[in-house]
């Protein structure tokens, strides 16, 4: 009886040996992992290239099995010009996105491109075409027209001038002319988030919060501002301050990088918020740019009833 079923469990193993042995063995060998496909991107504008950037940036975000080295080549506004990028491009080459509205040119690259059998798009033609066909009108081309110096980009030089002197708490005392005041604990992207704003014509302030001490300044008390809390998850926040820690080779107190006084300084931070009924937005997986949009349309929807009553 005792050899029968010693018998029965041998074989029993023997069968499961047979089976998981050669599982395990797959799992153990790595998977190949199949190298990106690289290429040239060739970006050609009249004016600085910053649209075509964009557009390239989130249109390669969707190809995650390739990789482009991008060629930006700003200010192309004569033939001299666009013979020096046409050589380049000849010499790596790859897909061409471009946006030039002097027509020379525009034809110019349209037939180097066909003639070497190069992908090539106007970036801006499609909606031009839609937009002047709705509009029943035709266009006043010139390059660089949407960066002319007027009430806009002047808005936005104040702006930045007032993020750089309103920076971690500084100059407290002019706070209520602040469009947006952004608050959180130390490395939350108070100030990146303040400059992209800025960028928008978006007078922005940042106040550091810092456990077991009062804001600077008494942030209740203005009625002009936006205030947003800026939070993130504790691990992410220790990860961040360690790296900012050797980066900047400096000094900083134990409980700046500890993860239980970082979680009690995370948790704190978010209490205060709360408090004063201040919207929160989580930055642990956001870009600075989804970051910013989130408080752009917050800021919009505030506005929206005074635009209203103006109106």
């Amino acid at each position: 009886m005792c050899i029968t079923r010693h018998r029965r469990g041998r074989r029993r193993f023997a069968h499961t040996l047979l089976v998981a042995y050669p599982l395990l063995i797959v799992r153990l060998i790595p998977r190949k992992i199949m190298p990106k496909k690289h290429f040239h991107l060739h970006l050609v504008s009249d004016s600085t290239g910053e649209t075509l950037i964009v557009i390239a940036k989130a249109v390669c975000a969707l190809f995650t099995s390739a990789e482009a080295e991008e060629h930006v080549y700003g200010l192309v506004r004569s033939p001299r010009q666009l013979q020096r990028v046409l050589k380049r491009i000849e010499a790596r080459p790859g897909p061409v996105l471009y946006s030039l509205v002097q027509a020379d040119l525009h034809k110019t690259l349209d037939q180097f491109c066909r003639a070497r059998d190069l992908p090539s798009l106007s970036a801006l033609e499609p909606f031009v075409n839609l937009l002047g066909t709705y509009l029943d009108a035709g266009i006043h081309a010139r390059p660089g027209r949407q960066h002319a110096l007027d009430e806009d980009y002047f808005a936005r030089m104040d702006a930045m001038q007032f993020i750089m002197l309103h920076d971690d708490g500084q100059n407290q005392g002019d706070l209520n002319a602040a469009d947006v005041i952004l608050v959180g604990a130390s490395r939350t992207s108070k100030t990146p988030t303040c400059i992209y704003l800025a960028n928008r014509g978006i007078k922005a302030a940042n106040v550091p919060f810092v456990a077991g001490q009062p804001l600077v300044t008494d942030l209740s008390r203005l009625a002009n501002p936006l205030i947003v809390g800026l939070t993130t998850h504790p691990e992410r926040l220790v990860q961040i301050r360690k790296h900012r820690l050797l980066t900047q080779s400096g000094q900083a107190p134990a409980n700046y990088v500890h993860p239980d006084e970082v979680r009690r300084e995370t948790l704190a931070a978010l209490r205060l918020f709360r408090k004063h009924g201040w919207p929160v937005i989580d930055v642990s997986r956001r870009s600075i740019e989804e970051t910013a949009a989130e408080i752009m349309n917050l800021y919009d929807e505030r506005r929206a009833p005074k635009r209203a009553r103006a109106t």
